[in-house]
């Protein structure tokens, strides 16, 4: 297996302080590149899908197209590990509760960039403040851009 075949590690986390109310997301590749953002008025749960999405834009490139993706959401993690967009495509975007599924602008992008054959994109849920280390890291960032209304970036 050479680099270019080994998926990229990316950690992702997004942060809302009331929900709703100010948000950050963030994601971060460990001893690598990183970037964060933040959003006015918004939810955790659009933080995190964000996050996912933004990462995937930034990451996934023809040369590399293996992205394994780890987050603290479930929300995010279940929807491809439990394929919860199935269901929602038969169900023309109603959730299992016959409800339109939320945050649809979001999912919809990121499931297609994620379902996009030409990227490798795996899923791994972690505990959320478990100790550890990457998504410590993560969600600092997204709380540092949720708190100061400013996301960064860098290598």
């Amino acid at each position: 297996m050479t680099d270019a075949d080994r998926p990229t590690v990316v950690y992702t986390d997004g942060s809302c302080l009331g929900n709703p109310g100010r948000g950050g997301w963030g994601w971060v590749v460990p001893g690598a590149a990183y970037a964060s953002g933040a959003e006015g008025q918004t939810t955790n749960q659009r933080m995190e899908i964000t996050a996912a999405l933004e990462a995937i834009r930034a990451l996934v490139t023809p040369e590399h197209p293996a992205l394994e993706v780890v987050s603290d959401s479930t929300y995010v993690v279940n929807c491809f590990t439990q394929r919860w967009w199935v269901g929602w495509h038969r169900r023309n975007w109603m959730n299992s509760q016959n409800k339109p599924v939320a945050n649809r602008d979001l999912w919809e992008p990121l499931i297609e960039l994620a379902l996009d054959p030409a990227h490798q994109i795996t899923w791994r849920w972690v505990k959320g403040h478990s100790g550890d280390r990457w998504n410590d890291v993560v969600d600092q960032l997204a709380v540092a851009a949720a708190t100061s209304g400013r996301g960064t970036s860098g290598r």
